[in-house]
């Protein structure tokens, strides 16, 4: 008969512990303890796929809340910048069709600035994707989208031209970007 005690002496196991006695056991890691309940039970091996994957739909539903929510905010402070916009580069004499160029020029300045690229340059190389370049923005991304928007109704309005404005917000973009980047991966590093 094969003892755990002598499993692990034959093996040099590592992460598994036996000890006799009258408080003794035989213990092990929990990714050890885990595959050895799946082998002896179909029960728990079934138990412990349904649990995991109740888990991770749970972190996608909370990672989609996060970043629905960021795009909320981004939405609300285009408002700011888009008064910026009205009330410092259009002209009360332009159409409205007119106006509309201003403002989507004034959103592809922002576009190009974080994603090196204009929405409709987005739009021909991913026609298969739904929605716009900002719908399918990282959370990052959004977060820095929200401060660009601010950022540039601020240079708007002390009349800073755009070529000066876009080089401004790529460096806002890259700065930031990597600032959150490296947060991020500092998270996941403690979660290991």
């Amino acid at each position: 008969m094969l003892t755990p005690k002598k499993w692990i002496k034959s093996t040099n196991a590592i992460g598994i512990i036996s000890s006799p006695g009258r408080y003794g056991g035989t213990f092990a890691h929990k990714d050890i303890a885990f595959e050895f309940a799946s082998w002896i039970s179909v029960e728990f091996k079934l138990y412990m796929i349904k649990e995991f994957q109740r888990l991770k739909e749970a972190e996608s539903h909370q990672n989609n809340l996060q970043w629905s929510v960021q795009r909320t905010i981004s939405k609300i402070n285009y408002h700011i910048h888009t008064d910026a916009i009205k009330e410092n580069l259009v002209p009360d004499f332009v159409s409205k069709e007119q106006a509309q160029v201003i403002y989507a020029t004034e959103a592809d300045l922002l576009n190009v600035a974080l994603f090196g690229m204009t929405a409709q340059d987005w739009k021909k190389q991913n026609p298969n994707l739904e929605g716009n370049i900002r719908d399918q923005a990282t959370l990052e991304q959004l977060v820095v989208l929200s401060n660009m928007e601010s950022i540039n109704a601020l240079l708007i309005q002390q009349n800073i031209s755009s070529e000066e404005r876009i080089l401004q917000l790529n460096q806002v973009a890259i700065s930031q970007m990597k600032s959150l980047l490296a947060a991020k991966g500092a998270r996941f590093l403690g979660k290991l």
